[in-house]
């Protein structure tokens, strides 16, 4: 007996399943993926899961069947293949042919009748197995053929079809056509259900039997029986699976998968997980990118191959560098080595080491020697540099006396450019998604946990092909990122003109840092937590007990089993969710929801930052040294880590006072300044609205004035609570903010807040018409741009689900104020760095939040500070309103910012 079954795929019903059950997932050029991704991972489940020597795997093929020629409204209610869903089938037969499988498409019949046939030609001793998710299939079921649905992991055996049908698998055909069929249009018989159908046919054998027996059938049901006789054999037929169908000579052996043309679909569709898990290339990797050779890597630890490095990277048109550290913060990290490369006039690439503080005895250069024989290069801005997260490196070389120059791209921040939505643009995602190249990974040359090994302490000859790949893939990733993007003007201008630039100074921001009072924070540590404890004693008394404020089973015992509240919302796992939202939704029935989260915020900020802030203090500076992070968000904003200083309250009385323990040294202040409103401002300016730039332009409080223009006030009967209701709408609707999201923001009901948006867009109709427009031109294009040329893909904007296609609209309508207002605050840094860079004894930028850039400057140079500042920032764009930014100076961040 032949005990390795046939495999039989039934594709098109996983088609539309992974279509409508995924994100809209999408590839680098914008093709959606999702049916594809979601298949071609169901086909390598099911490999891993069973043995498999003969498969097939079938889809409809385009056109109709002869079923349609037999009943005109077969199927007629099925709307049209949705086009994104359309354009993905060529590429997914592509993908199922590279893993080897034998695809069949057959027209005139349906992949039902195909799986059919090919079950029934199966020999006797080997068994079939369908994977299904089609009922229909039921009546092929028998003693060698099963029914298998991959995503609901349930096989069907002959039992399992009487149980759940009450008829055996010969009679499906027959009880279809009694029920009918909705999805397939066939017509049954009006008001019989599926037990009416199994108990007609068990007592009459067939649809034969039952129509012999229509005349007997009493009440409705008989009549509407004898009024459908007419049409029931022709519903049988439908339903009927053929099982002689004229199919092509087929082998239908696996053949071993076609493991290049995977890499490319793969690469094509941004499939990284397929590109991480297929073996490496032992071919030429990505166009144009060559092949990379480890064992070509070469160790530079004599004075002449140093010398003769020297020549080659003068002489060379652009180098990669980069360099290896003992840790991965530049404060603490020293410099083991150096590695380059570099493009030869053979046009093959070159890729070298050079250590220079190795532990481990390995022969190598003295660490000045090579720093003095490199350094005119280093610091020559003519000569063309290249890094992966080149602001590590560079402050790296700093801490060794050497302040490089010509810094032309850095391919961390070129990815982050061709799409930011992307995750992960470190060097070996990108090594996997661009070239098919996987990395030497850390842990594998170092070890794990506890027991891994300081670089510094990987003998050299194990370091090199380490150190040296990390260079040679940073210049293969540029030579096939950079034509990408200097074919877009837009995105030239954004990584050229603002990322590029943006690097050293976030560089020199690190490694200013901010001085903080420790003091301060201990003091604040204590009375929040003793503020905590009372917020726990009245938790327990609202409680009626004790319990672990931070226990989620706790609370929810006591909120939903004790206390009887509703359930909003579940965890993945099941259990009802205690999250920020449903405490907050909570909060309006009962007190201690409201208590848990006041709770939850103390401990929050004090965790987060009253303890750990005075832990972070560098010992050498008294400074707190953030890391800014490029590319982070989606639409440009800069991110902070360790700590993260972006998301410290500031309209809590406990986040200001966290705020204060940043302080200027002696004899200095801290200067911020905030763009004032700048997202309504960009909004007026690219929605071109009469209202709301004249607003601007004549200096009034634009809240102000729409709620006059929304309430239909005079402007001096605006009172603080209008005006309140009025800066929920200017930023709730620029946010794509919806009529129920404005109402739980306001607190009114949907109604009401539906005909503020309705007055809003009468009075700003150019605000409205924009919003169209932006919609309309992201369905169209699969991104949106804001004025300087950034780019924000929002692939699911033509998704068709509802919930999906309205986040990405939202998207959509807040990226190009969002994005523009972060490329507007890169650009002031750039300009006032430079101003600062004049003359380093101006002060210099520290922070920067949001829309606000902090300054530490002496307090002799506050009144120069104050108007280059001002200046450069409102002077940094022009746009149709005038840019507006607010001054403070204080001792401390909260002084200066109020």
């Amino acid at each position: 007996m032949n005990d390795s079954p046939r495999i039989l795929v039934d594709a098109s019903s996983f088609l539309y399943r992974a279509f409508h059950a995924l994100p809209d997932l999408r590839a680098p050029d914008g093709l959606p993926t999702s049916a594809i991704y979601g298949v071609a991972n169901m086909l390598r489940r099911l490999l891993k899961d069973h043995e498999a020597r003969e498969i097939a795997v079938v889809f409809d093929a385009p056109g109709g069947s002869f079923r349609d020629a037999l009943y005109v409204q077969y199927k007629a209610q099925r709307p049209a293949m949705p086009e994104e869903l359309r354009v993905q089938i060529p590429l997914l037969h592509e993908w199922v042919r590279a893993m080897g499988l034998p695809l069949l498409v057959e027209p005139g019949v349906e992949a039902d009748d195909v799986i059919g046939t090919l079950a029934r030609q199966t020999p006797v001793d080997q068994p079939v197995l369908i994977i299904t998710g089609d009922k229909d299939m039921a009546q092929l079921v028998n003693d060698k053929v099963h029914l298998l649905d991959t995503m609901k992991g349930v096989e069907t055996d002959r039992g399992a079809v009487l149980e759940r049908f009450g008829v055996p698998p010969e009679r499906i055909a027959d009880f279809l056509a009694l029920t009918g069929d909705k999805v397939d249009n066939i017509p049954g018989v009006p008001g019989v259900g599926p037990k009416i159908a199994a108990k007609w046919l068990a007592e009459y054998g067939d649809l034969d039997g039952v129509l012999a027996h229509a005349g007997e059938m009493g009440g409705k049901v008989g009549d509407a029986l004898r009024a459908a006789a007419d049409h029931l054999p022709l519903s049988r037929q439908l339903a009927t699976i053929r099982v002689d169908v004229a199919l092509p000579s087929l082998s239908l052996e696996r053949r071993p998968p076609d493991l290049a043309a995977l890499r490319r679909l793969a690469q094509q569709l941004g499939f990284h997980a397929w590109l991480k898990d297929l073996p490496a290339d032992p071919g030429p990797s990505a166009a144009g990118a060559g092949q990379l050779d480890r064992n070509g890597y070469r160790l530079i630890i004599q004075p002449e191959a140093l010398a003769a490095l020297v020549q080659a990277v003068e002489k060379a048109e652009l180098v990669a560098i980069d360099t290896e550290t003992t840790d991965l913060d530049p404060w603490v990290a020293d410099l083991v080595g150096i590695s380059c490369a570099w493009l030869g006039a053979d046009g093959e690439v070159t890729a070298v080491y050079i250590p220079v503080g190795h532990r481990d005895g390995s022969p190598q250069l003295p660490r000045a020697e090579v720093l003095t024989a490199l350094r005119p290069w280093l610091e020559d801005p003519a000569a063309a540099k290249l890094a992966q997260n080149a602001k590590f490196d560079w402050r790296i070389f700093w801490h060794q006396g050497i302040r490089p120059a010509g810094l032309l791209r850095d391919t961390l921040l070129e990815s982050y450019i061709l799409d930011s939505t992307q995750t992960g643009h470190d060097l070996d995602t990108l090594a996997q998604r661009h070239l098919q190249h996987r990395n030497i990974a850390y842990a594998d040359l170092a070890g794990k946990g506890k027991n891994a090994k300081n670089f510094a302490d990987i003998p050299v000859t194990e370091a090199l092909p380490y150190a040296a790949e990390d260079a040679d893939v940073c210049l293969r990733l540029d030579r096939l990122l950079w034509p990408r993007i200097a074919a877009e003007p837009g995105l030239q201008r954004v990584l050229t003109e603002i990322e590029m630039p943006l690097v050293t100074v976030l560089a020199r921001m690190e490694e200013a840092g901010v001085k903080v009072d420790h003091r301060q924070l201990e003091v604040l540590s204590a009375e929040l937590a003793e503020e905590m404890q009372g917020m726990e004693a009245r938790a327990f008394h609202a409680a009626g007990q004790s319990f672990n404020l931070n226990s989620p089973k706790q609370i929810q015992e006591i909120l939903f089993d004790k206390m009887g509240l509703p359930v909003l919302k579940k965890t993945p796992g099941g259990q009802p969710s205690t999250n920020e939202d449903v405490l907050a939704q909570l909060a309006a029935q009962a007190e201690l929801p409201r208590l848990i989260l006041d709770y939850r915020a103390l401990a929050k900020l004090r965790n987060t930052y009253a303890d750990a802030l005075p832990r972070m203090i560098e010992p050498r500076t008294g400074r707190v040294h953030t890391h800014f992070q490029q590319a982070v968000a989606a639409t440009g904003r800069l991110a902070s880590s360790e700590p993260n200083l972006q998301n410290i309250p500031v309209r809590t009385e406990q986040g200001r006072r966290i705020r204060r323990a940043f302080v200027a040294e002696p004899g200095h202040v801290l200067m911020s300044a905030d763009y004032s409103q700048i997202e309504l401002r960009i909004m007026a300016h690219l929605s071109g609205d009469a209202r709301l730039r004249s607003a601007f332009a004549e200096g009034l409080d634009v809240h102000a004035a729409t709620a006059a223009e929304v309430f239909g006030l005079a402007p001096e009967a605006v009172d603080a609570e209008a005006r309140r209701a009025a800066k929920a709408i200017n930023f709730g609707l620029i946010y794509g903010l919806s009529a129920y999201g404005l109402a739980q923001q306001l607190s009114i009901d949907q109604g009401a807040a539906r005909q503020y948006m309705d007055r809003y867009f009468q009075r700003y109709p150019g605000v409205q018409a924009y919003m169209e427009h932006i919609r309309a031109e992201a369905r169209e294009r699969g991104y949106v741009e804001t004025l300087f040329g950034r780019r924000l893909y929002v692939p699911e904007i033509r998704s068709s689900n509802p919930a999906r296609r309205a986040y990405a609209e939202r998207a959509a309508i807040n990226a190009p104020m969002q994005g523009t207002a972060a490329d507007l605050i890169k650009k002031a840094m750039i300009a006032v760095d430079a101003w600062l860079l004049e003359a380093p004894e101006r002060g210099r930028m520290i922070l920067q939040v949001h829309d606000e850039l902090i300054l530490e400057v002496p307090q002799a140079g506050v009144a120069a500070a104050r108007a280059a500042l001002k200046a450069r920032m409102e002077g940094v764009a022009e746009l149709a309103v005038p840019l507006l930014v607010s001054m403070g100076v204080g001792d401390n961040w909260d002084a200066a910012h109020s």
